[in-house]
């Protein structure tokens, strides 16, 4: 197949419009061998070229390439000149506007990209001082006063890509309209070669104010853990340790192949700790130096996940295991009058029980966080499954793994100081409230077109039953299929943040008899639902 004239002349005027000479002669040379013949850089040419990245759950993410489907300078000027259409629409001209990164590739010159761009357009931009975690930007947005946040990065997601987050004026992330009002400023923006930059954007001097917050959250007087800690090559290593020492854990030791930022993650397949094996290297420190607690972040930092030991060994706790032991802790020692707390629609629906438990409020909410910090007034706590929580939403709403390792700690320690565990917290939690374990299920596609059928197909013709149970269907939105039955839920959605397509499980199972057969019941359906589920979607 040679090349279409259309992709061609698309090319070429991208190319013509890219003010980045390094991206300019990195298509130009695509070109050239798709025109020479070459079967596979005429397909790489149309990917490259296929649309541009749009703002889905976590605002832009995508390859670091050049071209308009990919992360590059040239998107990133046109990306900010919507922004700032946006902030002007809103009436926020002259305002402030906090500009933070990673230490991916590219991060540094995107985030100068985009504070030119803003500073001409009339904005004071505050620049974080070097590649620092995600929260912390967050954070000094509703510190400072900001209109809005950016922040360069693409969390967890594999080396290759890079990303760019957008924070309105209340600290948390854009929401439906302001989404779709942004794409139609990308759209309406000039070429990237004719975007007005100017210099002018100045460092925040004093960043202390976030770890001085966190070091106000534990509740409990116990200090003696042992922690190990890994920032999975990414940016939150050194806050982490400050924020933990500035809270009074002071024997915290850092997984030392993985403490320094790098961006191409040299030690893991994926820099996500729900991925097996990520926390590898973190859970055979944790056993060398007889570690009470390990505790994981993702690379930007607004994730955690904790390793606990058991009678096998160490092991990762699930998402939902975390955040269901975080929340009765904040519950059970937060001050507030009818407080709210909030999970998603495919997280663990224990947290519900608990809640109820604590007399307190519960909401349930779409995936991501731009939803859950929306749950309501009093809200003291967040998650999600994937790793994301929120126990200061007052302060950073967004998910904050730094503030969350803390609150682990205080947690873990206060109970160590009486002979208990994080487990038998949990233990407890299954016996009052019945056994939930949880699973999920992920199918990756190369094109992410390819994901929207398998969706639109199972939601138009949902199966009848599920472990021998009768289960309907009830997707909150067009593209969720949630079906449920009598102590189970399916639901299936494609990933807002990667190519893929997930689907998360749970079963429920009361505790009749003893806990140990309780979780032997729960453990045999939960098997069987993720067999028929996987035989569900390849069909």
């Amino acid at each position: 197949m040679s090349l279409p004239s259309a992709l061609r002349d698309r090319a070429f005027r991208w190319i013509a419009d890219d003010p980045d000479q390094a991206t300019r002669t990195e298509l130009q040379q695509v070109a050239a061998r798709a025109m020479g013949g070459d079967q596979a850089a005429v397909d790489e040419l149309a990917d490259r070229m296929n649309g541009t990245l749009a703002f889905g759950t976590a605002g832009l993410r995508g390859p670091v390439r050049a071209g308009s489907n990919g992360m590059n300078k040239a998107v990133v000027l046109r990306a900010t000149h919507g922004v700032a259409a946006w902030l002007t629409y809103q009436g926020h001209t002259g305002g402030t506007v906090i500009v933070g990164r990673d230490a991916r590739h590219g991060s540094a010159e995107f985030a100068e990209a985009a504070a030119s761009v803003l500073v001409a357009a009339g904005f004071v931009v505050r620049t974080m001082p070097g590649p620092l975690p995600t929260p912390m930007t967050a954070f000094h947005v509703r510190a400072l006063g900001a209109v809005a946040g950016i922040q360069i990065t693409a969390s967890h997601n594999p080396p290759a890509d890079n990303g760019y987050k957008v924070y309105t004026d209340d600290g948390a992330q854009i929401v439906p309209p302001d989404d779709a009002l942004i794409e139609t400023g990308i759209r309406e923006a000039p070429p990237a070669v004719s975007v007005p930059v100017a210099p002018g954007a100045s460092p925040l001097a004093d960043v202390s104010g976030y770890v001085a917050r966190i070091a106000t959250l534990p509740r409990g007087v116990a200090r003696d853990l042992r922690v190990v800690l890994t920032p999975m090559h990414g940016v939150g290593g050194e806050t982490a340790l400050e924020a933990l020492r500035a809270a009074g854990f002071t024997d915290v030791r850092l997984v030392e192949q993985q403490a320094a930022p790098d961006p191409d993650f040299p030690t893991v397949a994926f820099p996500n700790p729900e991925e097996p094996g990520a926390a590898d290297l973190l859970l055979g420190f944790a056993s060398e130096v007889d570690a009470d607690l390990a505790v994981a972040l993702d690379p930007d930092a607004d994730r955690c996940a904790l390793g606990v030991r058991d009678e096998n060994g160490w092991r990762m706790l699930r998402g939902d295991e975390t955040g269901v032991l975080l929340g009765s802790h904040v519950l059970s020692t937060v001050d507030r009058p009818d407080p709210l707390v909030a999970s998603t629609i495919v997280s663990s629906s224990m947290l519900s029980h608990v809640a109820a438990a604590h007399g307190a409020r519960h909401v349930e909410t779409l995936t991501g966080f731009k939803w859950l910090m929306r749950a309501g007034e009093g809200l003291v706590f967040a998650y999600e499954e994937a790793l994301g929580l929120s126990v200061d939403p007052d302060h950073v709403r967004d998910k904050d793994g730094i503030s969350a390792a803390v609150v682990a700690c205080d947690m873990a320690a206060t109970l160590k100081a009486s002979g208990r565990t994080l487990l038998d917290v949990l233990d407890d939690l299954y016996t009052a409230h019945g056994v939930h374990l949880t699973d999920q299920i992920s199918l990756r596609f190369a094109d992410v077109t390819a994901m929207l059928p398998l969706v639109a197909g199972l939601r138009s013709a949902p199966p009848e039953q599920l472990c021998g149970v009768p289960v309907s269907e009830d997707g909150p939105a067009a593209d969720i299929v949630r079906l449920r039955g009598e102590g189970l839920r399916v639901v299936v959605r494609p990933s807002g943040t990667e190519p893929k397509v997930k689907a998360y499980l749970e079963v429920v199972t009361p505790v009749t008899g003893t806990l140990a057969d309780a979780r032997s019941q729960a453990a045999t359906r939960l098997v069987t639902l993720r067999d028929e589920v996987t035989a569900l979607l390849k069909d």
